[in-house]
């Protein structure tokens, strides 16, 4: 079992900068593959990016070279730096742990708005 508590957004203008924290307790960090996703009004939940248990990581190609995913496993700890920020990434972003086959764990989410 794991739980997951997203912080860090807010209201921020376009160009701005943000992180995302997702704090993790229950379970064994270091072995789970986290994720970044989010789901603007009307839409579907996309996945923004990946950090694997070794640390690879993959990007939507909506935020490459924007977005930066990192995770510290001393502190149970997984991040998302979000730099240069466009309207279009205003939405609820959700951290989420996934081992293996296993079924993932969500957080509560935490909204992100990027407007003038």
């Amino acid at each position: 079992q794991v739980q997951l508590v997203e912080s860090g957004g807010g209201l921020v203008q376009p160009g701005g900068s943000l992180r995302l924290s997702c704090a993790a307790s229950g379970s064994i960090f270091s072995i789970y593959n986290m994720g970044w996703y989010r789901q603007a009004p009307g839409k579907q939940r996309e996945l923004v990016a990946l950090i694997t248990s070794g640390g690879a990581t993959n990007y939507a190609d909506s935020v490459k070279g924007r977005f930066t995913i990192s995770r510290d496993n001393a502190k149970n700890t997984v991040y998302l730096q979000m730099n240069s920020l466009k309207p279009e990434d205003t939405a609820v972003y959700y951290c989420s742990g996934k081992r293996g086959l296993g079924s993932p764990y969500w957080g509560q989410g935490t909204q992100v708005t990027v407007s003038s």
